[in-house]
């Protein structure tokens, strides 16, 4: 199956390119292609008008104040705030205003703290005190250092103490010489009531200003399409410049994709980022990368499949149909259990090994597993016909597939069949999928064709088991004859000249007809390449027996018994692999691919990573 992809749209100055980069490496999942496009004063400010609504979205979708302590209090002035004509403009605006507001928050909490001690005394008094020629003075000192004497020394008036400090203030006539033992403070500007008056004047201004960004998060989704539409303004003004700026004017445009799966993660990093970005589903026009998405025994084949090309992003994933078909192909080919054993053995050596090869491990063990059985049935083990071997029983020679079908061998009779099977799935899968992309009405012919082959070879063989009667069978005939005959001569492109039609569905008629022959023919190959690696196989097998009884020497028999089996099936085994492979592989490229309408054009998905 064929992932999902979302298709992500960035822009940034170039300058700034490189550490994007690495980020998405750091993520790994973003496949990327980048171009650079000149930036002037209009792109520019549409660039930045783009990333201040971003930003705006970032951070009110950030914004939450359930857990506050005045939660209650901003809910209830939320309630009834309006939401501002420009939101952008006043979102940053009262975000600005509550940093300010908190900053001034603390530093009152400071100056209530400072000045607390000094208690509420009347400001217009002790400027009285000046008036009259009497200077007060403002002291604070440690508690154990503050002497008791002075009271008798100096006017002198203890505020307030605590285990630390005390805070006193001294009367004197202004010019007589005054001087104290320790050094004076400086006068509060005010009383800590002032001060708490104006905190609780800036909490209730923090509760309107969380209020309002509140209540403009309600403003996002017109935020996110004014943010889409400035990039769309700023892709169209960018398509359309054409004048040539200094290296350091361009802005890079990267266009990247990721399994729609990942968006909620991948989201959440671009918003860190800060980066101008777009998202959208992909299309078949974007052509997006590749990503193929099948359970453990299917993705072993998926290498098969990038060998031909993998598949646009509308077309189908034929690794669920090819790799089955292609185990199947390869068994019949090497057609002999013996070597799915070594095969199964040399799998499991290769997954031990580093590298490369140990990827190769998984798939040769299944291929060796599915020539065991394969080459049981056709009745061959290690070049053994074990349909004539007398230690075989009986039970699993009934499993075995030999004798003849019509005069014909039974197993190429086998290859034949398992071959029209093959093809009539491909042109059901090209029916079906076809009909998906490009609609029922554009592929009328092609249904008409599916319906004629496998109507006909549904009712030929019921016809041949004696199911159905001969006037059934003629009148089923009629009826597939006149429903393929109207959809391949007639309406095989519908508004079109009907003499066109008629010669393009004769045309059509020829070449089905030589090339489903000629596709049918080619699937004896499986029969043959089985029956030489049998053969080549038996020939080895005899040729060590002719040595051995041959050779009267004791011992230089058997040593020549054992190495003419050994270098004998090690040279077969390797001669079938290798037919197993290829052959197997031209009849899924050629046969499969052309008549299930497969094309293969698309893009392996390769994000971006740190290797």
């Amino acid at each position: 199956m064929i992932t999902r992809m979302t298709k992500y749209s960035f822009i940034l100055l170039s300058g700034e390119a490189k550490s994007f980069l690495a980020r998405l490496q750091d993520l790994g999942v973003v496949d990327i292609t980048r171009s650079k496009k000149p930036v002037d004063m209009w792109s520019s400010a549409i660039l930045e008008k783009a990333m201040e609504i971003r930003k705006v979205i970032s951070m009110l979708e950030k914004t939450d104040y359930g857990k506050d302590t005045d939660a209650d209090a901003i809910t209830h002035a939320c309630a009834s705030a309006e939401l501002p004509d420009d939101v952008v403009k006043s979102a940053l605006d009262t975000a600005a205003e509550l940093e300010r507001l908190k900053a001034r928050l603390d530093s009152l909490s400071r100056e209530i703290m400072d000045r607390s001690p000094w208690g509420d005394f009347d400001k217009e008094a002790v400027g009285r005190l000046a008036d009259d020629g009497l200077v007060l003075r403002w002291y604070i000192v440690p508690k154990k250092k503050f002497q008791d004497s002075w009271k008798d020394e100096y006017a002198l008036q203890v505020i307030s103490e605590n285990s630390s400090y005390v805070w006193f203030v001294t009367v004197s006539e202004a010019g007589d010489g005054y001087s104290f033992p320790v050094e004076e403070t400086a006068a509060p500007e005010g009383t800590w009531k002032e001060s708490q008056a104006e905190k609780e004047k800036t909490e209730a201004a923090v509760i309107e200003a969380k209020a309002l960004l509140l209540k403009m998060k309600e403003a996002i989704p017109q935020l996110q399409e004014a943010y889409k539409d400035e990039m769309s303004r700023l892709d169209l003004y960018l398509a359309d410049v054409s004048k040539e700026l200094a290296a350091e004017n361009m802005i890079t445009v990267f266009t990247g994709f990721a399994p729609t799966e990942d968006d909620g993660k991948l989201c959440a990093e671009f918003d860190k980022m800060d980066v101008a970005y777009v998202k959208e589903s992909a299309v078949e026009e974007d052509n997006p990368p590749i990503k193929l998405k099948n359970n453990r025994f299917i993705r072993q084949f998926e290498v098969l499949t990038g060998m031909y090309g993998m598949p646009v992003y509308s077309e189908f994933d034929p690794t669920p149909i090819l790799g089955p078909f292609f185990l199947l192909f390869f068994a019949m080919c090497m057609g002999d259990a013996g070597y799915g054993i070594l095969l199964i053995l040399i799998g499991q050596f290769l997954k031990k090994t580093n590298g490369s090869m140990a990827k190769l491990g998984p798939i040769v063990t299944t291929l060796g597993t599915g020539c065991i059985f394969v080459g049981i049935i056709l009745g061959t083990f290690f070049g053994i016909n074990l349909t004539e071997a007398s230690w075989v029983p009986g039970w699993l020679k009934k499993c075995m597939i030999s004798g003849e079908i019509a005069g014909y061998s039974a197993q190429m009779v086998l290859a034949l069949g398992i071959g029209i099977l093959h093809i009539c799935l491909a042109m059901t899968v090209k029916a079906i999928c076809y009909t998906k992309r490009f609609g029922f009405k554009a592929n009328i012919s092609t249904w008409a064709w599916l319906i004629l082959i496998l109507g006909g070879l549904t009712t030929a063989g019921m016809a041949l088991l004696g199911v159905i009667s001969e006037p059934v069978i003629k009148w089923t005939v009629i009826v597939l004859g006149i429903i393929s005959g109207l959809g391949i001569y007639i309406f095989n492109v519908p508004g079109r000249n009907p003499l066109i039609n008629v010669g393009s569905g004769l045309w059509d008629t020829y070449n089905m007809a030589t090339g489903l022959l000629g596709d049918t023919l080619s699937y004896i190959r499986l029969y043959a390449l089985g029956l030489s690696g049998g053969m080549l196989g038996n020939a080895f097998n005899n040729l060590a027996f002719m040595f051995q009884d041959g050779i009267p020497v004791p011992g230089i028999n058997w040593i020549g018994f054992v190495l003419i089996l050994l270098l004998g099936h090690c040279l077969n085994l390797a001669m079938s692999c290798l037919g197993a492979f290829v052959h197997p592989l031209r009849l899924t490229f050629v046969e499969y691919f052309k008549n299930s309408g497969y094309e293969g054009r698309g893009a392996a998905y390769n994000p971006l990573a740190r290797q």
